[in-house]
């Protein structure tokens, strides 16, 4: 039988026109997209053992990045080191190691990056006078883990007597370690005319000077003897001086422990200092101070002055010396300024301060009058001016006085100091026989209030 012939030839038309679309669909296609893949299927199928695909190698160029962990610090960018051995020093206290001082030094100011100029421990550096200087390309650390030591006396520039190391003019420095400045003093003290009147009285050096120093801190450092003053801080801005040791004898002539003056924005903090002379001393120009946690003794005392001298003008205000510990000092709390003088010292507070034995723990000293030269004492001549003292507190001061006159106020018959405040104070005396009294001159108090001894 014709089959066709059964079939309407329209119908067959398009059932033939379906089975060859069928075909294409089912076995041209698929062909043809294997012509365009097959070979990249095949390479990656064959692809020999440990072949890397240029893909693969292309990323493995670039580098990984690994993300900081939430609340991860990134470390600071370690300081350049500029160590005083490299640049040739010796360090066993003979030789002279001024030179490579000053090279380390130079390499160190001139670093684009923040610098740290090393001189190591278990050494002994003979520096002489020397001045590093800046400014300096970025901030520099002077670490001092090792000993200074000064040269013999005989050494020094008859022009320049009054220096030892000086830090002039240099922003964002540090000095810091667990070094020691020995200053060789007892000669120098043998020879002055505080110990021997029968010598003429010269100058001495002052261990450190740091002069013009912005933003500047000085840390953990240890004097000992120094010539005369340990350290003096002058004409500089934001200063702070933590964890500082000073030591030496208690007759140790003129050697202050810290000096600061002309200077604004200062904290001292957590300082041990034995001495001859003032523990501090602050002086005209000295404006924001916060001193706490200081130790006293040997010594004469925290002072603030002496002011006033040679008919000089003083400007000190805004001090505060906080919980310090004074012990067989020659003075405690004081301020002291000459007559002559003019100026003002103003908003100054001792508060939280213990006194044991403490010769006048408490003393306002307007008369102030100290002989240049001992072997031809004057009086002081009375004179008309004087430095106004104002809104001075003494505050929670405790202990035992080493002389009967615990309090001494002896302020100025022509300008008065004014706006005193004594409030919880209890001082008593440390030997026999009647209790601890007080003494007040031309004193003009604010408040007086659970004082003892009473005064005013």
């Amino acid at each position: 039988m014709n089959i066709r012939a059964l079939i309407p030839q329209g119908i067959a038309s398009r059932k033939v026109v379906l089975a060859v679309l069928f075909l294409l669909l089912l076995f041209i296609f698929p062909a043809i997209a294997f012509a365009f893949t097959g070979g990249m299927h095949t390479e990656s199928v064959h692809r020999r053992l440990g072949e890397k695909s240029v893909k693969a190698e292309t990323q493995s160029h670039r580098p990984v990045r690994r993300h900081r962990k939430l609340g991860q610090e990134t470390k600071p960018p370690q300081d350049a080191e500029f160590n005083v051995v490299s640049y040739g020093a010796v360090g066993d206290g003979q030789t002279d190691d001024t030179p490579a001082f000053q090279k380390a030094w130079a390499a160190a100011c001139s670093s684009s990056k923040p610098a740290t100029m090393l001189v190591p421990k278990e050494k002994d550096f003979l520096v002489k006078q020397t001045t590093f200087s800046g400014q300096c390309k970025s901030s520099v650390r002077f670490k001092l883990d090792g000993t200074l030591v000064a040269p013999g006396r005989s050494t020094w520039p008859k022009e320049n007597l009054r220096k030892w190391i000086v830090f002039s003019n240099v922003d964002k420095l540090t000095v810091s370690g667990d070094g020691t400045m020995d200053g060789k003093g007892e000669v120098w003290w043998k020879n002055s005319c505080r110990v021997n009147k029968n010598l003429k009285c010269t100058e001495a050096p002052t261990a450190l000077l740091l002069s013009k120093c912005n933003h500047l801190k000085v840390e953990n450092i240890r004097f000992l003897n120094s010539q005369q003053m340990h350290m003096s801080v002058e004409d500089c801005k934001d200063v702070t001086l933590k964890h500082i040791t000073i030591v030496a004898p208690g007759d140790s002539p003129n050697t202050d422990g810290i000096h600061i003056a002309r200077t604004k924005d200062i904290q001292v903090m957590d300082c041990n200092i034995k001495t001859g002379d003032d523990c501090m001393s602050i002086e005209t120009g000295t404006e924001n101070l916060y001193a706490s946690k200081i130790t006293c003794g040997p010594g004469h005392g925290i002072s603030v002055g002496s002011l006033g001298d040679k008919n000089s003008e003083a400007r000190v205000s805004n001090i505060t010396i906080n919980k310090a510990h004074l012990v067989g000092t020659t003075n405690g709390a004081r301020i002291k300024s000459w007559q002559g003088g003019k100026g003002y010292a103003k908003d100054i507070t001792f508060e939280d301060i213990i006194m044991d034995k403490v010769k006048n723990p408490i003393i306002i000293d307007q008369n102030y009058c100290y002989m240049d030269d001992p072997l031809q004492p004057k009086a002081c001549k009375k004179q008309n001016s004087a430095v106004e003292l104002s809104n001075v507190q003494f505050k929670n001061i405790r202990g035992t006085s080493g002389t009967k006159e615990a309090i001494k106020l002896d302020c100025s018959d022509t300008i008065p100091c004014h706006d005193l405040v004594l409030q919880d104070v209890k001082l008593t005396f440390s030997g026999h026989g009647k209790g601890a009294t007080s003494t007040c001159k031309n004193a003009k108090l604010k408040k007086s209030d659970n004082v003892i001894p009473k005064t005013c």
